[in-house]
This record gives structure tokens, sequence and C-alpha cells, in this order.
């Protein structure tokens, strides 16, 4: 096998709640996380050299060192020894910077590729424990499905995915980091916490009903008063049928859910339409084979 390619999927965050600042400056999370069914692919190929060499279709994508592929990559070398270079050709479909985890998905995808491609035969529980070496989203990114998130993200609880749904993902042309919300956020007695425990049992009693009002993610607090077009793009959401709409992560993508393909379809066309949405995508819950 001289080449191999791997799909990296996106994921959105159905409940965020962040509990504590950590000595580390890293910050304890309890998050609930779902994948979908969008995804960039991550093609490897084998050459005769040994440097890696990382393409992207986005002009603007670092190939280097500061992008997550070309980290996997050193990752995996340093515990699995591999004289072969590499050529890795990256088709990004997840928008960049968006909550979404487009980078942890490509870093996972990255070391399942290595992982198929050298054949040395790492478990999923020790490709995580690389992962996590990479960012604290890359174990979820690697599990994927759903599941209830702590730590820093890298405690992970498989859950039902959410019941069957379409789900609305617009990101609006503003750029949001995720260190300067996570620096800016105030954990104070006056913020209100997601009821992360309420959403689980909906999960597991399947009941996309009784989720829907306890969706909430803590990290709007920050977001959307730098950025009210988040807040526009939710009450719009709400206004043309979704049940709910949630910025994902730090932002600024937000995505809503819909119980009717119809009038999910229809607020695709008016965000595609308009000037709201730099990207807007229709997609639905992704859950791999078992």
């Amino acid at each position: 096998m001289n080449s191999i390619t791997e799909k990296a999927y996106a994921k959105i965050n159905l409940g965020l709640d962040v509990i504590r600042k950590r000595p580390d400056g890293y910050h304890d999370v309890s998050m609930i996380m779902q994948t979908v069914n969008l995804h960039d692919t991550i093609s490897i190929k084998k050459t005769k050299f040994q440097s890696v060499t990382v393409r992207s279709n986005l002009y603007y994508l670092p190939t280097d060192r500061r992008n997550l592929v070309y980290k996997a990559v050193e990752v995996f070398r340093e515990h699995y020894p591999i004289r072969s270079g590499l050529n890795i050709t990256l088709n990004k479909r997840i928008p960049v910077a968006a909550g979404l985890a487009g980078g942890s998905a490509d870093a996972a995808a990255t070391l399942k590729g290595l992982n198929r491609l050298f054949q040395t035969g790492l478990s999923l529980e020790e490709l995580m424990q690389l992962g996590i070496k990479l960012g604290a989203d890359v174990p979820f990114c690697l599990m994927m499905g759903c599941a209830h998130s702590e730590g820093i993200g890298e405690i992970l609880h498989p859950l039902p995915p959410i019941p069957g749904c379409k789900i609305l993902l617009v990101k609006p042309d503003v750029s949001v980091s995720t260190k300067h919300v996570y620096e800016n956020l105030r954990l104070n007695e006056e913020i209100s916490h997601p009821d992360i425990s309420s959403m689980i049992k909906a999960l597991k009693e399947n009941n996309l009903y009784a989720l829907i009002p306890l969706m909430e993610n803590i990290l709007e607090t920050v977001t959307i008063k730098e950025h009210p077009i988040i807040e526009e793009i939710k009450g719009l959401m709400k206004s043309k049928g979704a049940l709910t709409a949630l910025m994902s992560g730090s932002g600024p993508t937000v995505y809503g859910i819909f119980d009717n393909k119809l009038k999910a379809k229809q607020a695709y066309d008016l965000f595609k339409s308009s000037d709201w949405g730099y990207q807007v995508i229709l997609t639905e819950p992704y859950s791999p084979a078992k």
C-alpha cells in the first residue's frame, strides 16, 4: 500500500460549559459534542524521500509546522519512526477557524491514515493518546459520534447521537480567536451554566424535544458581545423554523436544528442567497459505523 485517503469530519457543540480555569492555563469543560456529515479529505502518499510535503486547496492555509496535519505526522513519527517521506494533500470543505474543529479533525484523520498506511496496528485508544498532544478536540475527532467531554476535552463518554434532524451551518464573515474568547470569559455567580446532566438524559432517552430547550453555549457570553451578527443569525434561523440555534465552540459558526426537511432547505436557500452567511452548509448528524 503506497497511498491512503481519510475523511476528517466536523463537529458541533450541543452544549458547552466551562467549569473553571486550571493552574496550567487550560480550562476544565463539560461539553456535548456531535459529529456532523461534513468532512475534509486527507490523502497521504509515500515517497522515496524522507521529507514531508503538505498541500491544500486553500492558498491561505499554512502547510508547514503551523498546520495540524504536519504536526500530526511529527507526533506519529516520534512514537513510530517511519523512514518513508510523505506527500499529503488536504482538501478543505469544513470552514476554517469556525468552531467546527476542522483543524483537529484533519489531525485525527492524519493519525488514522498513518496508522493504516504503515500498518502500525494502533487501537483507537492509543491514537487518542497521541491525539491529545495535538489538541483538546483531537481525541473526540478520532472517536466521533456523540460524546460528553470533560477535563480539557480529553475525557470522553460516548452518548447516543442527537435524534434525526437536519443541521444548518452558517458561518458569518468574522474571525474569532478561541484563546481570546477563553481569556475574556468571566466565570462569576451571575453567569448561567448549561444543564449538561439533563441534556445527557434527553439524549439517552432519544428525546429531541426534551433536548432542544436545554442546549446552551457559555462562550456565547463573550463572542456575541463582540459579534452581534451571531445573535441576529440565531434569531433569523428560529424565525425560519429552527427548533433552536446555537453557536458552535468559540464561534463564529451558528447552527440551527430542524425537524422538518422542507423548512431546513428553505432556510438554507435564504441564507445562501443573502449576505448573512459567508459559508452556508446543510448537513445532518454523523455516526461512524461500528
